[in-house]
C-alpha cells in the first residue's frame, strides 16, 4: 500500500465538527480525506481557495455540502492542519469562514516560530 503524502491534524474545533456529522457523512468525509492523502488531488474533493493559503476538503453527501478548512505546513513534516468545518448552505463559501481559517493559520505559525 502506498504511503500517505501528508499527515492530517485536526484542531479541537475541526474534530468536534467531524464528530457532529451524521455517521455516513463523516465516513464519506474521511474516505475523501484518505483519497487526498494517497495522492488524489481532484478539485471536487480538495481545493485551494482563491486568494488564500486555505484549502478545503469538500464532500457532497445526501445533497448536503460539507467543508473542512485546512492549511499546509511543510517546514519539517508534511502536515495538513484542519481548522474547522461547516455545512455549506450557500453557493459561495462565506468570507468570514475563510478569514477564520487564515487567522488560525497565522496563529499556528506564530506559535511555532516562538517555540523554536
Amino acid at each position: 500500500m502506498n504511503k500517505p503524502r501528508f499527515r492530517l491534524l485536526l484542531t479541537k474545533e475541526a474534530d468536534d465538527f467531524m464528530q457532529s456529522l451524521p455517521l455516513k457523512a463523516r465516513d464519506k468525509m474521511y474516505y475523501n480525506i484518505r483519497r487526498v492523502q494517497m495522492g488524489d488531488l481532484d478539485s471536487e474533493i480538495f481545493k485551494k481557495l482563491e486568494n488564500s493559503d486555505i484549502w478545503e476538503f469538500r464532500t457532497l453527501f445526501g445533497g448536503i455540502a460539507y467543508r473542512l478548512f485546512a492549511f499546509w505546513d511543510t517546514e519539517t513534516d508534511t502536515l495538513v492542519i484542519a481548522t474547522h468545518g461547516l455545512v455549506k448552505k450557500t453557493q459561495k463559501t462565506p468570507a468570514k469562514e475563510i478569514n477564520k481559517a487564515e487567522r488560525i493559520r497565522k496563529e499556528y505559525f506564530e506559535l511555532k516560530r516562538n517555540e523554536q
